[in-house]
């Protein structure tokens, strides 16, 4: 079963995210904050995260510098109800696979993860 962990201060996007990714049969970790983000990282191997970048205690761009760190391949989804362009950038120079602006189609992220993480399974068998 793929897991993902996802990221954000606001529990309703996490419980939405939630209810999306278990009707397709993905297993999900929740996260409010940077440290419980990093601490669910390193006790259990994730197949993605969606990681929101305005978090408290360790902001979104150190959690992901973080993650590609330690897990260059690891997809990492962006979400941000900020469009800055610098922040964009940054995102894009940690290694960030994809950036979704706030509010963003539920629809088009659900596909994008989910087609990230079976491509992963493709590429490692």
């Amino acid at each position: 079963m793929k897991k993902i962990l996802i990221v954000d201060d606001q529990r309703g996007i996490r419980m939405l995210l939630d209810e999306i990714f278990k009707r397709e049969g993905v297993k999900t970790y929740l996260a409010s904050n940077g440290p419980e983000a990093l601490q669910l990282i390193e006790n259990s191997r994730m197949d993605g995260v969606l990681l929101d970048m305005k978090l408290p205690g360790i902001d979104g761009k150190e959690i992901l510098r973080k993650i590609k760190t330690l897990y260059p391949e690891m997809p990492v989804f962006i979400m941000s109800a900020y469009e800055e362009a610098e922040m964009v950038k940054q995102a894009n120079c940690y290694g960030a696979d994809y950036y979704f602006t706030k509010p963003f189609n539920i629809f088009e992220l659900k596909d994008a993860v989910i087609k990230m993480i079976n491509r992963k399974k493709v590429l490692s068998e």
